[in-house]
């Protein structure tokens, strides 16, 4: 019996203990900020704890810091003092306008917020210009309500509800503003299905912002507004001949122009050759499938590029110097096929004469007020995949396939006459994909340059002196360093 008693006494003890640590418990975490699910009067379904309105944005992207070009002297030391304040002005106002024809405007950071009820295309809805287009994919997700209510607002066009029956509460058709409210929140949904955007301005690449919301809940979704573009297609035919021409800038050097058309013939008879030729005195260049085109004098490297590849109709350009020379290993062939095997590059480089030049351009953007900084770099970003010897970069030899309708876009700025290669790639950088491949060989002829080309070749101070001022203003550049 005492031992019995004394075991009950234990019990009723260590039952009271837990009881008063369980009470405890319970006061304690009512009293803090965590939520208590509660069983709801009405359906006894749990209820969502509100949560406080997070600051999503949209966030404008902030002026970036100076940038720096260690041991070069800025660009704008080349512009003359007397020039300086009027071209600051027109360079400040060209950059303006340049970032809002790139959509720099609409270059706004958009966060996800945490356990949004609301369902919405968080990117992708693509609407052409006043048109209407149904909005994909909205839809309300919570718990009972006796009245379930959204809204949605935009600034370049408006919002409507096909076919709204009687009945059915919409508020703002046809308006930047329109609200949605239902006791059901199925027919709320049915709504949100039929809700349509109809840009009211014209424009062929521009963006509108989506506001969606509920209680204190509030997303923003991006509406992209673009003009439908036609595709540019080249038919490739049925051999290299239909896929590539061949552009040569020529310029004095004729002799060495006549040993590289006939270097180009012992493997590619029929392969069209397009000269673009601004000497001082021009000789005929004869030959079959080619197409000489005469230029004012000293137009210009640059500017003889443009001519040349605004005549080509193949899918693909191979671009040589005067002076180069086919090998029996140059093979044009060995080109395309990369290209046609990576549909998303643009320019493949070679070598010329065992020299693989390639290089990466190194740029910070800058201020708004001082402009960015280059500088060139011997360095590749990475290997190509599935091609042994090629990697990604920036700039590459001056011999190479150019993807005729990407370089066009580009294009080659005939403000440059003399020394400009690099150039055509810092236009280019962040448009083409550009990639080099060891293997793709061609020749240098050996040769002594006369004095007239010498002449043309190394420009006077002068020369250097505008193209410094003129890559401050065009590129918006601080300063570039090679």
């Amino acid at each position: 019996m005492y031992g019995s008693g004394r075991t009950l006494f234990l019990v009723i003890v260590l039952s009271g203990s837990l009881f008063a640590l369980f009470y405890i418990g319970m006061v304690f975490w009512s009293k803090t900020s965590l939520p208590i699910m509660r069983l709801s009067n009405c359906d006894r379904d749990p209820e969502i704890p509100d949560f406080p309105k997070p600051n999503i944005g949209p966030f404008r992207n902030e002026n970036p810091a100076p940038c720096t070009c260690q041991n070069t002297n800025p660009a704008n030391q080349f512009v003359s003092k007397d020039d300086m304040d009027d071209m600051q002005k027109r360079r400040a106002e060209e950059f303006r306008q340049h970032q809002i024809r790139s959509g720099k405007e609409n270059d706004v950071l958009l966060l996800v917020p945490a356990n949004t009820p609301l369902q919405y295309p968080m990117r992708g809805f693509r609407v052409t210009p006043m048109n209407k287009t149904l909005i994909p994919g909205l839809a309300l997700q919570t718990q009972k309500r006796a009245v379930y209510k959204v809204s949605l607002r935009v600034h370049k066009g408006v919002l409507s509800v096909m076919n709204v029956q009687e009945g059915e509460q919409v508020e703002g058709q046809n308006e930047q503003h329109l609200s949605i409210s239902s006791s059901s929140l199925q027919q709320l949904n049915d709504l949100l299905s039929r809700l349509t955007y109809t840009s009211t301005i014209y424009h062929i690449k521009t963006e509108d912002l989506a506001y969606f919301s509920f209680e204190n809940h509030e997303v923003i979704f991006p509406i992209e507004i673009r003009r439908l573009s036609v595709p540019v297609l080249f038919d490739p035919g049925k051999d290299v001949n239909s896929q590539v021409t061949v552009l040569v800038k020529a310029f004095l050097r004729y002799k060495e122009l006549n040993v590289l058309i006939n270097s180009i013939r012992v493997n590619y008879p029929k392969i069209k050759i397009i000269v673009a030729d601004d000497s001082l005195n021009p000789e005929k260049v004869v030959g079959d499938n080619i197409e000489h085109y005469i230029m004012p004098p000293a137009q210009g490297w640059f500017a003889g590029r443009n001519l040349a590849v605004s005549q080509v109709t193949t899918k693909y350009f191979l671009w040589v110097d005067d002076d180069f020379v086919f090998l029996n290993e140059t093979r044009i062939e060995s080109f395309v096929n990369i290209m046609e095997a990576v549909p998303e590059l643009d320019v493949v480089g070679g070598q010329v004469g065992g020299n693989q030049f390639v290089f990466q351009l190194q740029y910070e953007e800058g201020n708004s007020e001082e402009g960015g900084c280059i500088t060139r770099v011997t360095r590749t970003h990475a290997p190509l995949p599935g091609f042994n010897g090629c990697f990604f970069a920036d700039g590459v030899v001056n011999y190479f396939l150019g993807r005729t309708e990407a370089v066009r876009r580009v294009g080659f700025d005939p403000f440059l006459k003399r020394v400009a290669h690099t150039e055509f790639f810092v236009d280019g950088l962040g448009d083409l994909l550009v990639a080099t491949c060891k293997g793709l060989s061609i020749g240098h002829q050996k040769h002594g340059s006369t004095n007239k080309y010498g002449s043309y070749r190394h420009p006077p101070r002068s020369d250097t002196q505008a193209k410094m001022t003129h890559h401050f203003f065009k590129n918006h550049l601080k300063c570039i360093k090679y």
